[in-house]
């Protein structure tokens, strides 16, 4: 029983995206557009990470330290950060360049992280009349097509002011653009076998945008029996990332430096953001303990059709849920008429219903709401959209979502259709706003004096 559930477990981490919302920047301007605290906030001068780093070196050592002890404390299955990786101000004195590894590997993301000067402009903004920057200049990652977005980089210069949202909203989506790959001890990169996470718990390796998948995803919710065979399923860490970004957004407001602290704070979001899509926080939405275990059954005797046509059934879902809530951001931006999701984004009615943030809330509130949310979703989708996208086992959605109007297709299906799928989709930014709030707000309390 226990290999079998193994071997389901890997099958589906080898096959599901390791992405949520397609650009988590379009959402978080509207998130915080109601929310004075970021939208009022006075201009901020941009800095190059090396003056920050060098300007704080001591006191940065002082928290990443406490920030793993912390970790050991309270984060099962977190190996400590090797002694060799641990952060030395001293460093400084081999010049900035030195200085910006030795914090990028103390912190255990890819050295190859670009954490550029720059901001993804506000669609609804005016057109920016600033430099724009390739991707390469923001991204490790190589430029994917994935779902017909393209993403806006304009250059900023240090001592350049720049409003705090558009900072904050700007670095909610940076997560994706490579810091977490190839962080394994079976990754194809010069970092990752030295930075002591061990194999990768599920993912191809040789993928690089697999390998950031455990640090996106939380399966904090599923089931004793899962848990009890495929215990590697509780090595995720995007709880570790909140926490390193929070605290290091909280130094850099505490020290003078807000542009630092609206940047780190806008990482720390991408998490708890990526933790608001039921995909990311569920394994498996739609099939049960038992039914999985049957559809491995099969496999093992020799009949793997089910369990291929799940994995892609899973992944196509996931893709599409995706793909429709990126084309509702950007019709409502093109059109600057907000929308239910932009509306969704917005409202804050409900930000005093919840109680004040803690470290496990990413676990026990954002992530059991978008697990609990699974099974809503995926009927949703189910019933509205064009079932050769969500339902049909020989169709690779994300091979053709370039090409593919969801919303032209859901449209064509009737209105109520359509209202009843962007209303499930308007609960999840609903969340997605409220919860992106509270940790901002929290961000900002820890930082006062």
């Amino acid at each position: 029983m226990k290999r079998l559930l193994i071997t389901v477990a890997l099958s589906f981490g080898a096959h599901l995206s390791a992405q949520a919302w397609s650009n988590h920047a379009l959402a978080s301007y509207r998130a915080f557009e109601p929310m004075p605290e970021v939208a009022q906030a006075p201009a901020v001068l941009a800095e190059p990470l090396e003056q920050f780093l060098a300007a704080q070196a001591q006191p940065i050592a002082d928290l990443l330290q406490a920030q793993d002890a912390w970790a050991q404390a309270h984060l099962p299955h977190y190996p400590p950060l090797p002694a060799a990786l641990r952060f030395d101000p001293a460093v400084a004195s081999q010049g900035p360049q030195a200085l910006r590894r030795a914090f990028l590997t103390a912190l255990r993301v890819s050295p190859d992280s670009r954490l550029a000067l720059y901001v993804q402009p506000d669609p609804w903004g005016p057109e920016p009349q600033a430099e724009r920057l390739p991707h390469d200049a923001v991204s490790a990652l190589p430029l994917r097509d994935k779902d017909g977005e393209k993403h806006r980089f304009v250059r900023l210069h240090a001592g350049q002011a720049v409003a705090p949202i558009a900072v904050l909203a700007s670095a909610s989506d940076e997560p994706d653009y490579g810091m977490d790959l190839n962080l394994w001890q079976d990754s194809p990169s010069s970092w990752g076998p030295g930075y002591g996470f061990g194999h990768i718990p599920f993912g191809n390796p040789s993928l690089d945008f697999a390998t950031q998948a455990p640090f996106h995803m939380g399966y904090y919710h599923e089931s004793g029996l899962i848990y009890a065979a495929a215990g590697f399923l509780k090595r995720t860490y995007p709880l570790l990332r909140a926490h390193q970004y929070q605290g290091l957004a909280q130094l850099a407001f505490r020290r003078g430096h807000p542009y630092w602290g609206w940047r780190f704070a806008g990482l720390a979001l991408h998490y708890l953001q990526d933790l608001t899509q039921p995909y990311h926080a569920s394994l498996a939405p739609g099939y049960s303990s038992a039914r999985l275990i049957g559809i491995q059954l099969l496999a093992l005797l020799g009949r793997p059709g089910a369990k291929n046509d799940m994995v892609v059934r899973l992944s196509n879902r996931h893709l599409v849920l995706e793909r429709y809530e990126s084309q509702m951001i950007q019709a409502s931006a093109q059109a600057r008429k907000a929308g239910p999701l932009e509306q969704a984004l917005r409202d804050t009615a409900a930000d005093a219903s919840y109680g004040p943030w803690s470290d496990t809330t990413l676990r026990d509130e954002v992530a059991r709401q978008a697990h609990a949310a699974g099974e809503t979703v995926t009927a949703q989708l189910l019933a509205t959209v064009p079932a050769g996208y969500v339902d049909d086992p020989t169709f690779d959605f994300g091979v053709h979502a370039g090409g593919i109007d969801l919303m032209a297709e859901v449209a064509q299906r009737g209105a109520p259709a359509k209202q009843a799928l962007e209303q499930t989709l308007a609960t999840l930014m609903r969340h997605f706003g409220v919860h992106s709030r509270r940790l901002v707000r929290a961000i900002l309390q820890g930082a006062a004096p």
